[in-house]
């Protein structure tokens, strides 16, 4: 799997809302903006479904996603993608419930959709823009 690197990391750190993009099997799109999702470790990221329907039906069949991160603070802009495991009980779940219940109190968190990073590319404008870094 890819590590992100300090820049990444602190990148992710500085972000509030996250979008999040996924595709039906049949390669419908959908995206939408994340509040709950953080970085575990270098390589996994967990996002809370708090509230999903059409991300959690298209994660079921066609478990992948892609994310961005960039805000004004942020230098550069950077798009991870990442194979998407659907977590509904166990460890790292009730972890991922009490982080989100701590901070929202009548979130249901109802699953934990566990990222594991697969590349990144930045999405700076620019000559570079959509080349592989990681």
């Amino acid at each position: 799997m890819v590590k992100l690197n300090e820049e990444m990391k602190e990148a992710f750190s500085k972000v509030k809302t996250f979008p999040v993009a996924t595709a039906s099997k049949d390669g419908v799109p959908n995206v939408v903006p994340i509040g709950f999702c953080m970085l575990v470790d270098d390589e996994t990221i967990w996002i809370a479904d708090n509230f999903m329907k059409k991300t959690l039906a298209n994660v079921k069949e066609n478990p992948k996603l892609s994310l961005y991160l960039w805000g004004p603070e942020i230098k550069g802009c950077f798009q991870i993608k990442g194979d998407v495991k659907v977590v509904s009980e166990g460890e790292d779940f009730q972890k991922m419930r009490e982080v989100v219940l701590s901070k929202m109190s009548k979130a249901p968190a109802k699953n934990l959709l566990a990222v594991k990073i697969t590349d990144v590319y930045t999405c700076a404008p620019g000559p570079e823009a959509g080349d592989k870094l990681l």
